[in-house]
């Protein structure tokens, strides 16, 4: 299991349409082959920093299966115009 830490700075005055687009999205990440399981986070020092975290498999299943699919450019389409900049994005595995 690994997960993929997603983070996203929003443009000012779009975080509730930002949040309204991940909560519309979520079915499309928790029907992808190997995803069990997407939350986010926002930061209370700077209210339009998030984080979102997604638990897959394998990154295989993030950076192939999923972000080649048509639920991926449905993801894009309901959150990318509220990115102030283009999300920074890694995978990480818990060791402890």
């Amino acid at each position: 299991m690994i997960q993929e830490i997603a983070s996203i700075l929003v443009t000012a005055g779009h975080e509730a349409q930002f949040e309204a687009g991940v909560a519309q999205a979520k079915p499309l990440f928790l029907r992808a082959k190997g995803c069990h399981g997407v939350a986010l986070h926002r930061s209370i020092e700077n209210p339009q920093q998030y984080t979102l975290v997604v638990d897959w498999e394998t990154v295989e299943n993030h950076m192939v299966d999923f972000r080649e699919s048509d639920d991926f450019q449905e993801w894009r389409k309901l959150v990318g115009p509220h990115f102030a900049q283009p999300p920074q994005v890694h995978h990480e595995a818990k060791v402890l």
